[in-house]
C-alpha cells in the first residue's frame, strides 16, 4: 500500500533533550527529521510525539517541536508506544492504516512501537534517516528485524514524494523546494 496524505499519520519518538545528544552525528538526524515533518505539514498529515520521561530526560528538542505545532503529544514510560494505554487508544480509533515512524532509539522504543503497530494491524513506514540509537550496530539489528517483521524501509524523501504523487502541483513545488533547501 502506498502512503497518501489521506491514510498516514506519523509518529515521532522521544527527541528530547537529554536523549540526542548521545546519538552520532545527532545534527544529521535532527535536520533530516526537521525536513520529514515540514513535508509532513504541507500535506497535514496528522503527527504524534511522544516524550520518555520528560522529568528526567527533558522535552522535545525545539527545532523539533517547533515543526510540530498541531502535535498530539504523549508522555511514557513504556518502550513501546503502544504499551501505554491512551497511545494504543489513539492509534487503535485512529482509521488510518498507515504509520510514519521516526525517532529514537531504535533498537528499544522505536522496534517495540513498529512491531505493536503491525500487530494493531497497522501498515509502518521506519522512514530510515530519521531513526538512529547510540550505538549504530543496535540501530542496523533493529532495522533489519522490523523489516523482516513487515515494516516498510524507507527515506524522508522517497515518503514525501511518495505522497506529493504528481509533479506541477503547489504541494510538489514546496516538497522540491524543502528537498534541495530552497527557500
Amino acid at each position: 500500500m502506498k502512503a497518501t496524505p489521506e491514510n498516514a499519520t506519523a509518529l515521532i519518538i522521544d527527541l528530547q533533550e537529554k536523549i540526542v545528544p548521545a546519538i552520532p552525528e545527532p545534527e544529521r538526524l535532527l535536520a533530516r527529521t526537521r525536513f520529514l515533518l515540514d513535508g509532513l505539514n504541507v500535506f497535514d498529515v496528522p503527527l504524534v510525539s511522544t516524550r520518555q520521561y520528560p522529568k528526567g530526560l527533558g522535552e522535545t528538542l525545539p527545532e523539533i517541536a517547533d515543526a510540530m505545532k498541531n502535535a498530539t503529544v504523549f508522555d511514557k514510560t513504556t518502550f513501546s508506544c503502544l504499551a501505554t494505554d491512551e497511545i494504543r487508544a489513539a492509534f487503535a480509533a485512529d482509521p488510518r492504516p498507515n504509520v510514519v515512524l521516526a525517532g529514537i532509539e531504535a533498537h528499544i522504543c522505536v522496534l517495540q512501537t513498529a512491531l505493536d503497530l503491525l500487530e494493531l494491524g497497522k501498515t509502518v513506514y521506519w522512514v530510515a534517516d530519521c531513526v538512529a540509537s547510540r550505538n549504530p550496530f543496535d540501530a542496523q539489528i533493529a532495522f533489519e528485524r522490523a523489516v523482516r517483521a513487515g515494516v516498510i524501509p524507507t527515506t524522508a524523501e522517497s515518503l514525501l514524494f511518495e505522497l506529493t504523487q504528481i509533479a506541477g502541483t503547489p504541494q510538489f513545488k514546496q516538497i522540491s523546494k524543502l528537498a534541495t533547501g530552497r527557500k
